[in-house]
């Protein structure tokens, strides 16, 4: 996938775990999980905003594009 997630870095510099983040921002495990992994296919901009909130970080931080990864389809 094109897009990169980096959700396990944030974790881990917060000291967070995904447990803690998916009850601190009210999304399931499963669909963190998804999201961490990059099988996700959309992420709505009010869960990107809740993650951003409790990580206390841009979405940048979060999602990066890299050009050398193929285009999932």
């Amino acid at each position: 996938m094109a897009i990169v997630i980096r959700l396990d870095e944030k974790l881990h510099e917060r000291r967070m775990t995904l447990t803690e983040l998916s009850e601190r921002v009210d999304i399931t495990l499963a669909n963190l999980s998804i999201l961490k992994t990059g099988k996700a296919k959309a992420i709505r901009f009010s869960t990107l905003e809740a993650i951003c909130s409790v990580l206390d970080c841009q979405p940048g931080d979060l999602l990066a594009y890299d050009a050398t990864q193929p285009m999932q389809e």
